[in-house]
């Protein structure tokens, strides 16, 4: 049987109303955010087969959104770098247009190809979401599920395509947006991966 997984963005952060990209950076949560986490941990708490295991990114704002759900399930949250955000280079704590007006053939490289035009200095996509997809699957392999996994958005959204079968380069018009603390729900069977629900919102 396939191990459910139930993966997250972290709440929402200082940077969101900028839409600055936080990849390594480490940014807050908002007072939003911090209402988000504990949206999601009610949410998670009262639904039928709640999750039996937490994993979450090692980064600030995915461990403490994951915290609220842990208290409210009796879970230890275990931290995995490889579920860390992508870097993104040039373009890290900056907007867009920031970067097109210091570098604006980046932005059109970025916009045209996301994967293969991916700002200069960046981890490169595919490798990030091999190191994801790869944990994902370990997890799916250890855990008899649910399983709630708390990472970031452009992370998820590249791991989504691999494990799906849907072009990389595809990743930011398949899935626009990994809405904060909504719930993304697959199934992985050894290689087999099956999407069972998307962005399903929680209150907050």
């Amino acid at each position: 049987m396939p191990t459910r997984l139930l993966l997250v963005r972290h709440g929402e952060t200082e940077w969101h109303a900028e839409n600055r990209y936080a990849g390594s950076s480490e940014v807050g949560l908002t007072e939003r955010g911090l209402r988000q986490a504990h949206e999601l941990a009610a949410v998670l708490e009262t639904m039928p087969g709640p999750p039996a295991a937490l994993y979450c990114s090692p980064q600030e704002r995915a461990r403490i959104t994951a915290e609220p759900s842990a208290r409210a399930l009796g879970l230890t949250p275990t931290v995995l770098p490889d579920l860390r955000e992508v870097h993104f280079g040039i373009a890290e704590g900056r907007t867009l247009d920031e970067v097109r007006g210091t570098d604006p053939d980046a932005v059109r490289r970025f916009l045209a190809d996301p994967v293969a035009g991916a700002f200069p200095g960046a981890e490169p996509p595919a490798a990030a979401a091999d190191r994801a997809a790869a944990a994902l699957r370990s997890i799916a392999g250890n855990e008899a599920g649910p399983v709630l996994v708390v990472a970031h958005n452009t992370l998820l959204r590249l791991t989504l395509c691999l494990l799906l079968g849907i072009p990389l380069h595809t990743y930011r018009t398949v899935f626009p947006r990994l809405e904060n603390c909504a719930l993304t729900e697959i199934g992985i069977d050894g290689e087999r991966t099956s999407l069972r629900r998307l962005n399903a919102p929680t209150p907050g």
